[in-house]
């Protein structure tokens, strides 16, 4: 029985998973979550009722949380381009990368797109103010931490870099990475070239309607 993948392809996680099938070219079976398809949509609040996505079913398991599917896959589909590096000290290293890009760039600029998703008079222009500073700070120190390296970890492509690409990608739309942070434009300009995750921006191209910001024609 092949692996399902319950996910969308315009969404930021799903393409951290997508980057890590296509990466090791594992096999797998879309299942598509769209509204006009509510089979599928009740197969997977069955599965996940906190309606999440990605979800990968393996048989009769279940993983959730973009970052243990990949650990996952590493684990049961190990391929030519393993993610989670074998030396413990590098695997920490991808790991707290995979955090900061989750929780430090991906989790405020959501902030603001959600926001612009909601009725004018519920909206939170404080919080946004608030998210647009922590990815300034968060860019900042990024351009630090990247100076002299290719990938997040400083080593190969990574379950790190699989979190960076769509991170970056859609945080570039919401609050624009500044000029001056040459190594962070550089490595992001790195994953879109990156056969992966190229081939996940394309999949998503029909969607890019979908944000609510105005996606960019640049990508």
């Amino acid at each position: 029985m092949p692996l399902e993948l319950y996910a969308h392809p315009f969404s930021s996680y799903c393409q951290k998973v997508l980057i890590a099938l296509y990466e090791n070219g594992i096999p797998f079976e879309w299942r598509l979550l769209t509204p006009d398809d509510a089979v599928t949509d009740a197969e997977f609040t069955a599965l996940w009722p906190i309606r999440r996505f990605p979800l990968l079913r393996d048989g009769e398991r279940t993983v959730i949380e973009s970052s243990i599917i990949i650990e996952y896959l590493d684990r049961h589909y190990p391929g030519s381009a393993p993610l989670i590096p074998a030396d413990a000290d590098t695997a920490l290293e991808a790991r707290t990368m995979d955090r900061f890009f989750d929780n430090y760039v991906q989790t405020p600029q959501q902030k603001v797109v959600a926001d612009s998703l909601r009725p004018a008079a519920d909206r939170d222009p404080y919080g946004v103010k608030e998210a647009r500073a922590r990815l300034d700070i968060a860019y900042a120190w990024l351009d630090r931490k990247l100076a002299g390296r290719t990938w997040a970890t400083g080593g190969d492509f990574s379950l790190a870099d699989c979190a960076a690409a769509p991170a970056l990608f859609y945080a570039d739309w919401t609050h624009r990475i500044p000029a001056g942070y040459a190594n962070v434009t550089a490595y992001r300009q790195r994953l879109l070239a990156r056969p992966s995750f190229a081939r996940a921006v394309d999949e998503a191209r029909p969607y890019r309607s979908y944000f609510p910001l105005g996606a960019p024609d640049r990508d």
